[in-house]
């Protein structure tokens, strides 16, 4: 055909798709980005971003706007069949050094995904929305992927790697004949809609028990709206009509004074939970919900996809600049089991709020995100003393109260980017020369000294970097760019060595 293949085709842009696109965008790469809707779409749907995706997004370079149009640490209260208040929240504790993001913050999506796409655009991408797949083909080296506009226009799109990001009902994933495992359960049912409502206060998220079920009304920030909620048992009226929200919302609060005024989007929601056995078929990939859905319960889905776009971006990153394509079996293996950890934990409080008639709204490490690790990846390796603690596969801590030549930073600050961080404790030689060779992997240092000299080096003035890290034994850390440490050692030969092991790079 002669047709240049652009690097990465994109389908799907919801927050998995647009997180993709995010990271591709500001590396350089070439990409499209298609939506088969016309428009972006409304509606709150999942509401809740957790720590973990904060930490994403402030990596991303958009943690302000994303703040700004959320809240954090929401009251909820919480009304038995008695009456009885209970009173509870979302809150996480107090921002430390190491956790800057320490509570789920409330945020209904389509803020998310405006967010995201302001952020692409700020980038030069943008969502090409009303194209269609259709098909595609791939050989080993490219996909063909055929598609059509909204005017009925077709176009051939030639990519050298296609994601699928095209959520539950993925076209991506049946074409390429990935299994969907798991079941549909039929009478677990929810009404979920976006309505405006007399008569309730927003300061907090109100939940009702009732012999037949839940209902919930929670404030959505940025909005004059609440997500309104409700259990449907099989024998129960699931119609979407505001006469019928209103009715079972009366009966299970026993109050008449709750007006619903206008209901926009809304949706009957099933609990469906499935999952692929594998995240790739040549040279097409799935992240999100093409790969996993979930019951809402615990605040997971969004979030996992969110975090499979931020692991999958640098990988692709890496392999499209040389690197090894064997980098992007690792994606399937430090995913795929945290997408079935995710499915698990998210059934557990979806049968749990069964039982108590409620909704779960536990936040906890479990639902945070903060300790999704990949201690077991072939990536992730340890040279020298064990530690008891921080381990290569965790999350790289925060800390905060560092001097460097252009003022007090953060550590986050310092690894927000594509780049991989190289943190050394004291002054080494050989870094210069390691940075050089590998520099087109975008390989940066950070040296903690005593005085700074060079603009690399931070001074530890609050000591909550040697607290996080503790790197007596072990001062050689690599961060990657999703912020994971890859690699604890002892020498810096051992980091040279990881680098060759883990991206076995091509002649570039």
């Amino acid at each position: 055909m002669g047709q240049k293949a652009i690097d990465v085709l994109i389908i799907g842009a919801g927050p998995t798709g647009l997180t993709l696109a995010c990271e591709l965008a500001r590396s350089g790469l070439s990409f499209r980005i298609i939506e088969k809707s016309a428009a972006s779409q409304a509606g709150s749907r999942g509401k809740g971003i957790q720590p973990r995706s904060l930490e994403v997004f402030d990596n991303l370079g958009m943690i302000d706007t994303v703040l700004s149009h959320g809240q954090m640490g929401m009251p909820i209260c919480s009304v038995d069949a008695a009456g009885k208040e209970a009173w509870s929240g979302l809150e996480g504790g107090e921002p430390r050094p190491d956790i800057p993001y320490p509570s789920t913050l409330v945020i209904p999506q389509w803020r998310i995904e405006e967010a995201l796409r302001n952020h692409l655009l700020s980038h030069g991408g943008e969502v090409e929305f009303g194209v269609e797949l259709v098909s595609f083909d791939q050989s080993l080296d490219s996909v063909d992927t055929e598609v059509v506009t909204g005017d009925g226009e077709s176009e051939t799109i030639r990519s050298r790697w296609l994601v699928g990001c095209d959520g539950g009902h993925s076209i991506v994933r049946k074409h390429a004949g990935f299994e969907f495992l798991g079941e549909t359960i039929d009478d677990i049912r929810m009404i979920v809609a976006d309505v405006r409502a007399e008569g309730v206060e927003r300061s907090c998220w109100r939940m009702w028990r009732h012999e037949e079920g839940f209902a919930a009304l929670c404030p959505l920030p940025s909005t004059d709206q609440f997500q309104y909620q409700a259990s449907i048992v099989p024998s129960q009226d699931g119609e979407l009509s505001i006469d019928n929200m209103q009715a079972i919302l009366e009966t299970r609060t026993r109050r008449t004074d709750i007006r619903l005024k206008d209901v926009g989007w809304r949706s009957l929601w099933r609990a469906n939970v499935r999952m692929v056995d594998r995240y790739r078929s040549g040279r097409v990939l799935l992240a999100g919900d093409a790969a996993h859905i979930h019951s809402p319960a615990g605040g997971q889905g969004m979030n996992t996809g969110i975090q499979d776009a931020h692991n999958l971006g640098w990988k692709l990153v890496s392999v499209i600049r040389g690197a090894s394509i064997l980098l992007l079996n690792t994606y399937e293996e430090e995913r795929l089991p945290v997408a079935a950890g995710v499915l698990s934990l998210s059934n557990d409080l979806l049968r749990q709020a069964i039982k108590d008639r409620g909704i779960a709204v536990k936040r906890d490490e479990r639902t945070n995100q903060l300790s999704v690790g990949y201690r077991g990846s072939s990536l992730s390796r340890e040279e020298g003393a064990q530690r008891a603690l921080l381990r290569a596969g965790d999350r790289a801590p925060d800390a905060s109260g560092l001097r460097t030549t252009s003022g007090e930073r953060r550590l986050f600050e310092l690894l927000r980017g594509e780049h991989f961080t190289l943190l050394c404790f004291g002054v080494h030689q050989e870094i210069d020369e390691l940075v050089l060779k590998h520099n087109w992997l975008r390989l940066r240092a950070v040296n903690v000294v005593a005085e700074l000299a060079m603009p690399e080096d931070v001074v530890d003035t609050a000591g909550s970097l040697h607290a996080a890290y503790a790197p007596d034994a072990t001062p050689f850390y690599v961060i990657r760019p999703d912020g994971y440490i890859g690699l604890i050692a002892d020498r810096i030969s051992a980091v040279d060595t990881w680098f060759e092991a883990a991206f076995q790079s091509k002649s570039r």
